[in-house]
């Protein structure tokens, strides 16, 4: 009985044992590819090594210089860009910016050309160069469009001052001919009897403080000596002008225009009065006493 009792627990224990041990197989199956997509996730595959895909020391060299290539390229058109956008005048191009964000994603990824396959180094590499190709082409044509902007902006700044200064220059003249129109009108004034006499009371009364009774006095003088003609001429003594200079020359230290401006005749006559009598009264009693002054 011992012995058929054993015999039948041995077989229980040897079924049980088999179920176990089938029941297990799935179980380490599955244990295992939760290590596998775990190490995947945590990205510790090794597949390119184990297939003989690890870039070379050459690939990687390239892809360093590819990368260094694109840096470069990079940073002279993002200046370009930000020299660009300052500008305050138009640019003969329609593309006022270099496009950079393929080629900066493409460098960042290669920067990590350590930590992918052979093929995958190739891919990037030959997408930098071909990115940093055409970065350095766009921000060729850019410069050239930005050179070719200023010398545009150069030449209408040119043609604007131009413009500008010969709309001053008009101006000028237009003021200066006014000017002289006013100064010919004046003179014209002036050169009349009663417009000297006119120019004759202001100077008096604004350059020696003389009032009307001296003007009184002055305009009986004068009146007698030309008449407030500035043409007048003596010619047995060749006294000249409005107030009788002799010789008429001696005008010249009043002005150059002593011939024919009453204003500096009467400017010199003025002085002359003041210097020699001191006052137009003076001048006067002068001239009755003595029939000159």
């Amino acid at each position: 009985m011992i012995d058929i009792q054993n015999t039948r627990a041995s077989q229980r224990v040897a079924h049980i044992a088999s179920a176990h041990t089938r029941m297990r197989r799935p179980l380490i199956a599955v244990a295992v590819g939760a290590v596998l997509t775990a190490t995947a996730a945590a990205g510790a595959i090794f597949a390119p090594a184990a297939l003989g895909a690890v870039p070379s020391e050459q690939a990687l060299e390239q892809a360093a210089d590819a990368a260094d290539d694109g840096k470069i390229a990079l940073v002279n058109a993002e200046s370009l860009n930000h020299v660009v956008a300052q500008v305050d005048f138009a640019l003969p191009t329609e593309h006022t910016e270099v496009g950079l964000g393929d080629l900066i994603a493409d460098v960042k990824s290669l920067a990590r050309a350590d930590q992918l396959s052979s093929e995958e180094v190739a891919d990037l590499t030959a997408d930098v160069v071909r990115g940093t190709t055409i970065v350095q082409s766009e921000t060729a044509e850019l410069q050239n469009a930005l050179t070719a902007g200023k010398e545009a902006e150069a030449v209408r700044v040119a043609e604007e001052a131009a413009r500008a200064k010969a709309e001053a220059e008009r101006i000028a003249a237009e003021e200066a001919a006014r000017r002289a129109a006013e100064e010919q009108a004046r003179l014209a004034a002036a050169n009349t009897p009663e417009g000297a006499k006119a120019t004759a009371r202001a100077m008096a009364a604004e350059r020696y403080g003389w009032g009307e009774g001296e003007f009184s006095c002055l305009a009986k003088l004068w009146t007698k000596e030309s008449g407030w003609n500035y043409q007048a001429y003596n010619s047995n003594g060749g006294a000249t002008g409005i107030p009788q200079s002799l010789p008429g020359s001696k005008m010249a230290s009043a002005g150059a225009d002593w011939r024919t401006n009453a204003a500096t005749q009467i400017a010199w006559g003025l002085g002359y009065i003041d210097s020699v009598y001191g006052s137009p009264c003076s001048a006067w009693g002068h001239s009755q006493a003595m029939n000159w002054y």
